[in-house]
């Protein structure tokens, strides 16, 4: 069942942060990888490249866990966020990531796009959610 974020959760991570993504590899052992973040609010959102070992770990088994905090208060503002992966797509995946870009670098377009691989939207349902 879905869980719903909160407005300072929402707030969170919308913000530059780094998040810790956390896969399952084939024989069950976790796999976690830092990445960008976003949220449209009702999903947690993720851009990778298509070839990556997550992307490969959540088409096999989409549970995943994304934990996001503020290094300014580590302790009080921090996401926590156990789901599974409802869609992984490539539309809009080269504007997301341009956007996420200029959010984290302050730079746009995406200065590090191989035009030769393609970018994905991994799009994650919160089913349970916990802040500090």
């Amino acid at each position: 069942m879905a869980a719903k974020l909160t407005d300072e959760q929402i707030k969170l991570l919308k913000e530059p942060q780094f998040a810790q993504l956390a896969t399952l590899m084939p024989d069950g052992s976790p796999h976690v990888s830092p990445v960008w973040v976003d949220t449209d609010g009702e999903y947690v959102l993720v851009n990778t490249e298509e070839q990556r070992v997550k992307v490969r770990n959540m088409e096999s088994d989409p549970r995943v866990a994304i934990s996001v905090y503020d290094p300014a208060e580590p302790y009080t503002r921090v996401v926590n966020v156990r789901g599974r992966v409802v869609e992984i797509t490539k539309d809009g995946a080269t504007d997301h990531i341009n956007d996420l870009a200029e959010q984290y670098m302050g730079k746009r377009p995406y200065p590090y796009l191989n035009p030769e691989l393609s970018r994905l939207i991994v799009k994650i349902e919160p089913e349970q959610v916990s802040s500090g």
